[in-house]
């Protein structure tokens, strides 16, 4: 069985278990590197060891450390191809994981789309009309209902109350012509009084005077 077929078929990613495994992984990965220095520094202290036993012309002593430096060396290899193989998991699960989580997505995308056409078919849209319709045809049949006259206002008749307004249309327009004109009365002009003063001439005041004088000693 593949991975793909593990994880897509019957046996399906669970997201949390993936993110819990790369966890691991890194984990996983921290402990080699340290364990991996570890031996890198024993390689080492056993080579400045074979150095001194070879100054010290101790072959024997400085073989056997140059051997551990050997075999020290040797698990830091297999450790680093631990780590490879941890990493080449780990990108081969963030594949796995992304392309499932893809999967899912257009798997429920797909879901919803078919429960909202399952929902809103023909046959379920043409129902819904008829629905409206009939509501609509309802409610004009009450509001037809509600605007018929009911008591006295039931019992009057159209075509009596139009004859009735034309008699009453014929009377007001006999009364306007029976009444008398109306006569235009012409404005009033007020012309104001114009306030002529005589000048008096000294030439006739005097003469009145002389006469009134005359007739003044005739009487006497």
């Amino acid at each position: 069985m593949s991975i793909f077929s593990r994880y897509f078929g019957k046996e399906k990613l669970n997201p949390t278990s993936a993110l819990d495994t790369l966890d691991k992984m890194n984990e996983t990965l921290d402990l080699l590197v340290k364990k991996e220095n570890v031996l890198l520094k024993k390689a080492s202290m056993e080579q400045e060891k074979a150095k001194d036993f070879s100054k010290a012309k101790n072959k024997r002593a400085a073989i056997q450390c140059l051997k551990k430096k050997k075999m020290y060396e040797h698990h830091v290899e297999q450790l680093g191809n631990y780590q490879l193989r941890i990493h080449d998991q780990m990108i081969m699960l963030e594949g796995v994981k992304a392309t499932s989580d893809t999967v899912n997505a257009l798997r429920d995308g797909a879901s919803i789309m078919k429960q909202m056409n399952k929902e809103t078919n023909i046959d379920n849209v043409d129902s819904i009309m008829d629905d409206i319709n009939e509501q609509t045809d309802s409610m004009k049949q009450i509001q037809d209902a509600l605007s018929v006259p009911i008591g006295a206002a039931a019992d009057f008749d159209d075509d009596e109350l139009e004859f009735e307004l034309a008699e009453l249309s014929e009377v007001e327009f006999a009364d306007d012509l029976l009444k008398p004109p109306t006569t235009n009365r012409q404005p009033q002009i007020h012309i104001p009084e114009v306030s002529l003063s005589v000048r008096s001439d000294p030439q006739i005041v005097t003469d009145d005077a002389e006469i009134a004088a005359i007739r003044e000693s005739m009487a006497l």
